[in-house]
Parts: C-alpha cells; sequence; structure tokens
C-alpha cells in the first residue's frame, strides 16, 4: 500500500497520548507543504497483541513513570494543554467506529469530532468508551445523536474498524502516531519534525518537476 501523492496517512490511536498531541498539528503542517491528511483510526490494543507490545504504563515502573512525565514535558513543548487521565488506558474502539461513521457520511465533521474525543480525555478527563460522552461530543458539533449511537453497534462499522487495523498491520504499523508520505514510514510525535522535513522534499521536487 503506497500513500497516494500530496497526502499523509497519520494512524492513531484516541487513547494514544502522543496521537494527541500529534492531531493538534498534524493538519497545519501538512498545508504548509501542499498535503492533506488521512486519519485512520486504529487499536492499539490489536497492534500491541500481533507484535508482543505493550502500552509504556504497563511495561517496567521505570519506564512507565518516564513516560507519564514525558507526556506532560512533551504537551507543554508543543504549547497544547494536557492533563494525564484518571482512567488510562481507555479503550477506543466506540469513538473509531464514530469517526468512520462520520468519515463516510458528514467529512466536515469528521475532525472536529476526533480532535474533541482527543480534548475529551487528554484535557478534561472524560470518558471517551462512553457511548453518552461522544454522544454529548456530537451535540456540541451538530451531528446527528441516534445516527452516532447507531454507528457505534453497527456490524458493518465495527467491521470497518477492524479492516483498519489489518490495513494498519499490513503496513508494520506498531506504535502511534504513524505517519506514512508515499511509502516511508515515520513512528511518533518526536518524528514529526523528520516528516515535515521530508514534506518540504516533496514540495520542493514538485515545484522543481
Amino acid at each position: 500500500m503506497t500513500t497516494p501523492a500530496g497526502e499523509v496517512d497519520f494512524y492513531f490511536d484516541f487513547s494514544s497520548p502522543y496521537s494527541y498531541l500529534a492531531a493538534e498539528s498534524i493538519d497545519d503542517m501538512a498545508a504548509r507543504h501542499g498535503h492533506q491528511v488521512n486519519w485512520r483510526p486504529m487499536m492499539l490494543g490489536v497492534i500491541f497483541k500481533a507484535t508482543g507490545s505493550a502500552p509504556l504504563t504497563e511495561q517496567h515502573p521505570w519506564r512507565a513513570s518516564y513516560a507519564v512525565m514525558d507526556f506532560r514535558r512533551s504537551a507543554e513543548m508543543a504549547g497544547v494543554p494536557f492533563r494525564y487521565p484518571s482512567r488510562f488506558p481507555q479503550a477506543s474502539h466506540n469513538a473509531g467506529r464514530v469517526l468512520l461513521w462520520l468519515q463516510a457520511t458528514a467529512p466536515e465533521k469528521a475532525r472536529p469530532f476526533a480532535l474533541a474525543v482527543f480534548r475529551s480525555l487528554f484535557v478534561h478527563d472524560g470518558d471517551i468508551q462512553s457511548a453518552d460522552n461522544l454522544a454529548g461530543i456530537g451535540r456540541v458539533l451538530g451531528i446527528d445523536e441516534a445516527g452516532l449511537r447507531a454507528a457505534i453497534q453497527d456490524p458493518a462499522i465495527k467491521q470497518k474498524l477492524a479492516a483498519a487495523n489489518d490495513a494498519a498491520q499490513s503496513r508494520h504499523v506498531f506504535g502511534a502516531p504513524t505517519f506514512f508520505v508515499g511509502t516511508e514510514q515515520f513512528w511518533g510525535h518526536d518524528r514529526m519534525p523528520h516528516l515535515e522535513r521530508r514534506l518540504e522534499q516533496v514540495a520542493a521536487d514538485r515545484k522543481a518537476g
């Protein structure tokens, strides 16, 4: 699978702090260099199971405590508000299903919804597993509540999210956030400067060609 020219694939999990930080800036970064972003939700739990890994906060206590500190420091350096959730990690499949539904039916509301979900968890200590909380986010954005609740339970959308996870694994995505430009992979919020440099090069080549 190759990301089309002029596009960036952004693989993320709503329960990933570093995905949240990336989500706050990826669209602006890509736009500066003439690219658009494809937001691709996935479930890190499935990825971790496939790769034999685990969330940073469930690894050795030294590494886990460092991770929490680094979440806060990275947010501060990025100028992004952050509050470590009292319940973490959280299952993100309901939010992912709603996002896929919006991308198909109301794409103009998909990214505002995604950002609001991230902020619900990492700024307001919300419960992103809760259909009621997701419906509340949707109401603020003018999203049809009945449709949102139905999307969470829709077998076709459940399968679509499972297929999205399969697609991520087919590209050897092992963590979040992960970005692709063409076939080139960039993993981690801290690799976004590398990503931007590649986008600069692609834009320069396009202009020269």
